[in-house]
């Protein structure tokens, strides 16, 4: 067999490979990659920039009209905010929500608050911390 004979006849099966089509394609797909990571990075520092108030539950003790709840916050010095606490009854049912203010040059608040309940609490839930 002769490379004459194997060879694909020109315009038959398409273009063969252009390499200006190739560059432009790698230089497209970088610009869009980095524009995706771009806007990746933009979302994940305001939804962390957002948080100047954090908490968690240390502990807490359940009674039939209240849970006692440990906290402790973290928040800037000067900044005062609100976090939203429930309290959820043996069925799974809510029997408590509250939201309790901080406030004060304090970055650190260690308090304990008590939630009201309508029944007796088996859980403390901390839902969020909001600044304002």
């Amino acid at each position: 067999m002769s490379t004459a004979s194997t060879r694909l006849p020109e315009g038959r099966y398409g273009r063969s490979s252009d390499a200006r089509a190739d560059r432009r394609l790698k230089v497209a797909g970088t610009v869009l990659g980095a524009a995706l990571l771009a806007l990746i990075g933009y979302f994940a520092y305001h939804y962390v920039a957002q948080s100047d108030i954090s908490a968690q539950v240390v502990t807490f003790q359940a009674s039939d009209d209240a849970v006692k709840v440990h906290l402790e916050v973290h928040k800037d010095s000067g900044t005062s905010g609100y976090c939203t606490l429930r309290s959820q009854g043996a069925d799974g049912a809510e029997v408590g929500r509250a939201d309790f203010r901080f406030t004060g040059s304090a970055t650190r608040v260690d308090k304990v608050v008590t939630l009201r309940t309508t029944a007796k609490g088996m859980t403390a839930e901390l839902l969020g911390c909001h600044a304002g």
